[in-house]
């Protein structure tokens, strides 16, 4: 550790802290629509080889958080010769977490005692039955399919987040219903982000 900067390793790959003066796209609070917008907004005007996105979020829409990510990938394979860099501060709940898993873990930093919080997708529905028999199991059928779909979803998120690094599916499974917060210092020692700033 030198002047609060914790590397993974030396080996040229990891940002100085002075890369992470300037952050080109700046996005804090819900993830929703107007964050995306502000985004959007943002990345239309980032012309530079290297793209720091700063991040501070409690949580929000995780569909908003995959459009963002995609943009993020969209862009890192458009223009190859960019780099796209991830900062969170203090912290990046739920969806936050979403959008982060669409960086390179090498693109991944978080500012000294930021919370990472990892937990499953919610839903709030009420299905009410009334009618035909086969009416009310195809409606049984398509709130079961949301479900299966929404998990499918959460997990492709889960295994991007936790690609390259120490943690295996199963941790994340098991730990996510209950809420999984992750320390700055913990997310860098199981490799999930590069390095502390």
């Amino acid at each position: 550790m030198s002047d609060g900067f914790v590397t993974m390793a030396d080996d040229g790959l990891t940002l100085p802290p002075a890369a992470f003066a300037g952050p080109r796209i700046l996005l804090a609070g819900p993830v929703d629509y107007d964050m995306y917008k502000a985004f959007r907004e943002q990345l239309a005007s980032a012309d530079q080889n290297l793209v720091i996105v700063e991040l501070s979020t409690l949580g929000g829409d995780p569909e908003v958080a995959r459009m963002m990510g995609e943009d993020v990938r969209f862009h890192s394979e458009v223009s190859p010769d960019r780099r796209f860099a991830f900062l969170g501060k203090a912290a990046i709940y739920s969806a936050g977490a979403t959008f982060m898993s669409f960086f390179a873990p090498a693109n991944r930093y978080l500012t000294r005692g930021t919370r990472l919080m990892i937990h499953e997708r919610k839903l709030n529905k009420t299905l009410e039955l009334n009618g035909p028999l086969t009416s009310c199991v195809a409606s049984v059928k398509a709130v079961l399919h949301e479900i299966e779909h929404s998990i499918a979803i959460q997990n492709e998120g889960f295994a991007n987040l936790i690609a390259g690094s120490s943690v295996d599916m199963g941790t994340v499974l098991e730990r996510a219903p209950e809420n999984w917060y992750i320390e700055a210092e913990e997310a860098r020692s199981l490799g999930l982000i590069r390095a502390v700033i």
